[in-house]
C-alpha cells in the first residue's frame, strides 16, 4: 500500500499498435504529478503478417524502443510499474519469446489486456483530466488497431465497447500504397460503418453532456482544424468532411501538407479521420473536444487505486459474486481458511502478496458456477471467469483465476497449469492445492469452528497435522481428506495426514 505521507514514483507503459508510450509520475499526499513522458512511433500493428505473426523487423524496432524505456525506468527508480499491451499484442500469435524479451528490456512483465479493459482504463484517464459535468461523458479513442467507445458518469463507465478497427489496420486495407481518392475513403468509411452498426443503437440512447476524444488521431484532427479556423467550438462532422476533401485533392499520403500535421502522423491520418467522422455520424455527436488523459493516465490512476484499497479488481470480484449469487457466507469461510493455510506455507512455497490476492478472489468466486448448474459447477465457473469481461484484471490473472476455480474440486489435473504463462504455472498450482483444502474443510457449510490446522510443505508434498480427537469425531471430513490424498497422488502431489495429540 502507498504511504500517504511519502512520495512514490509510478510508471505506466502502453504498448499500442501505432505508438509506445511511457508516463512517469510522482504520487505524493494524494496528488499525481507527471515528471516524464516518452513516446515513440513503433507501428507494431504494421508488422503483423497474414498469419497474425509479428515480423522480425517490427520486433526489433519494438525491443529497441523498450530498451530505451527500460533505461529510463531504472534511472527514475520507479516504485510501481505497469506495462500493458493492446490490440496488436492481443491478436498476435507466437509472441511468448517476444514478450519475454520485452520484459527483460523493461525490467517488468507485459500484461495483455482485453479490449473492454482498455476502454475502461482510457475512460479513467480521460475522466480525471476533463472538467466536471453533472451528466454523462462520451469518450472516444482511436488507436492503431482498435477504437474504444465509452459512456460514463463521473469516474465510472456505464457502457463500453472496443471495435476491432484502428488507424493502422484500416489504413493498410483501405489506402493501399498510400493512395487517397474518393473511392478509397468510401471503402474505408463502409468498413467503419460495418463495425459500428452492432453497437450504434446502444450508444445512441445516451445523451452525453460532454464528448471528448483522447487519441493521437483525434488530437491531430483538432490541431489541423484549429489551424484552418474550422474548429471554433471543437471537432465537427462538417470540419472532418472538409479535411477528407482536402486529402483527396492531395492524391497521395506522402503529398499531404496540412498545418500542424507531422509527417509521421500523416501516414495514418486519413484512416483516423475516416473512423472519427463515421463515429460522430453514427452516434450523432454534434462536436467533440480533446481530453489530455488516455490509456497511460488511466493505468496510473488504476495503480493508485490498487495501492490505496480502491482496487478495481475488488469491485469486479464483488460484482461477479453478486451477479451469480455466490453464497457470501460460504465464500468467506473458504477464503478465511485459505488465507490461514497461505500464511503457514507462503515462505516455503515462495508465494507473495499478489498470490494471496488471487487465492482470496478465487475463494470468493469458487462457487460461481452453481448459479448455472450444480453438476460440474467448477467447470461452469471457470468458463465464465475465463471468458467474461473483468475490469481491472489483466488477461493472465484472469486465466489463473479460472484455472484455480476449475481445479478446486474433484480430479486434479496438473496438465492444465502448463497452459498458463510460465511465471504463474508453479504459483497457480500451489494456490490450487490450498484452495482445495480450504473448500474441503467447509463442505458442511456451517460456522462450526475448525481445529488448529498445521500445514507444512516441501515441493509438491504437504504435511497436514490435525488433532486426533477431532478426526475421530469428524469421520466424513477424514474420508474427504483420504479421497483428496488419492486425487493428489494421481497428479504427482503428496498429502500426508497426521494425527496430533
Amino acid at each position: 500500500m502507498i504511504d500517504p505521507g511519502g512520495p512514490e514514483v509510478l510508471a505506466a507503459v502502453d504498448l499500442g499498435s501505432n505508438s509506445f508510450h511511457m508516463l512517469v509520475a510522482r504520487f505524493d499526499h494524494g496528488q499525481l504529478t507527471i515528471i516524464d513522458r516518452l513516446r515513440e512511433m513503433v507501428r507494431l500493428g504494421g508488422g503483423l503478417d497474414e498469419r497474425q505473426r509479428l515480423s522480425v523487423a517490427s520486433q526489433s524496432v519494438a525491443l529497441a524502443c523498450l530498451r530505451r524505456f527500460g533505461e529510463r525506468l531504472r534511472a527514475v527508480k520507479a516504485d510501481k510499474v505497469r506495462v500493458v499491451g493492446t490490440n496488436t499484442l492481443r491478436r498476435a500469435r507466437g509472441t511468448s519469446r517476444f514478450l519475454q524479451q520485452a520484459a527483460r528490456a523493461l525490467g517488468h512483465p507485459v500484461e495483455i489486456i482485453a479490449g473492454i479493459e482498455e476502454a475502461r482504463l482510457i475512460y479513467l484517464g480521460a475522466s480525471h483530466n476533463l472538467p466536471r459535468v453533472d451528466g454523462l461523458k462520451f469518450v472516444v479513442d482511436i488507436g492503431g488497431g482498435s477504437t474504444e467507445l465509452v459512456v460514463g458518469r463521473g469516474l465510472e463507465p456505464v457502457a463500453m465497447e472496443s471495435l476491432a478497427i484502428g488507424c493502422v489496420s484500416l489504413g493498410r486495407t483501405a489506402f493501399p500504397d498510400g493512395r487517397l481518392s474518393a473511392k478509397c475513403f468510401a471503402k474505408a468509411r463502409i468498413q467503419v460503418r460495418l463495425e459500428l452498426e452492432p453497437v450504434r443503437l446502444m450508444f445512441r440512447r445516451f445523451e452525453p453532456a460532454q464528448i471528448a476524444g483522447t487519441s493521437g488521431s483525434i488530437r491531430s484532427a483538432y490541431a489541423v482544424l484549429t489551424a484552418l479556423d474550422r474548429a471554433p467550438q471543437g471537432i465537427t462532422v462538417e470540419g472532418l468532411e472538409y479535411l477528407i476533401e482536402e486529402m483527396i485533392a492531395f492524391g497521395q499520403v506522402s503529398k499531404i501538407r496540412l498545418p500542424e500535421l507531422s509527417a509521421e502522423r500523416a501516414e495514418v491520418f486519413p484512416a483516423g479521420v475516416a473512423i472519427l467522422v463515421e463515429v460522430m455520424r453514427a452516434m450523432a455527436l454534434p462536436r467533440m473536444s480533446v481530453a489530455d488523459g488516455a490509456l497511460r493516465e488511466g493505468i496510473l490512476y488504476d495503480l493508485i487505486g490498487r495501492l490505496t484499497d480502491e482496487d478495481s479488481r475488488v469491485r469486479t470480484v464483488r460484482a461477479m459474486a453478486a451477479r451469480y449469487h455466490a453464497d457470501p457466507l460460504q465464500a468467506g469461510r473458504v477464503a478465511a481458511t485459505a488465507s490461514l493455510l497461505f500464511q503457514q506455507v507462503c515462505n516455503d512455497w515462495d508465494l507473495a502478496g499478489e498470490h494471496a490476492q488471487l487465492l482470496g478472489w478465487a475463494a470468493q468466486l469458487h462457487e460461481l458456477g452453481l448459479d448455472i448448474a450444480h453438476a460440474h459447477y467448477h467447470r461452469h465457473g471457470a468458463y465464465v471467469l475465463e471468458n467474461a469481461d473483468m475490469p481491472g484484471f489483466p488477461r493472465e490473472e484472469q486465466l489463473v483465476l479460472a484455472r484455480l476455480v476449475l481445479a478446486h474440486r474433484r480430479r486434479f489435473e496438473r496438465e492444465g497449469f502448463q497452459e498458463l504463462p510460465p511465471a504463474w504455472q508453479r504459483p497457480a498450482l500451489r494456490l490450487t492445492l490450498l484452495l482445495r483444502l480450504a473448500a474441503l474443510f467447509h463442505r458442511s457449510r456451517t460456522d462450526t469452528a475448525l481445529p488448529d490446522l498445521h500445514l507444512r510443505v516441501h515441493g509438491r508434498s504437504m504435511d497436514l497435522q490435525l488433532p486426533a480427537g477431532w478426526l475421530t469425531n469428524n469421520p466424513l471430513t477424514l474420508a474427504d481428506l483420504e479421497r483428496e490424498r488419492a486425487f493428489l497422488a494421481g497428479a504427482d502431489c503428496k498429502l500426508t495426514i497426521r494425527r496430533r495429540g
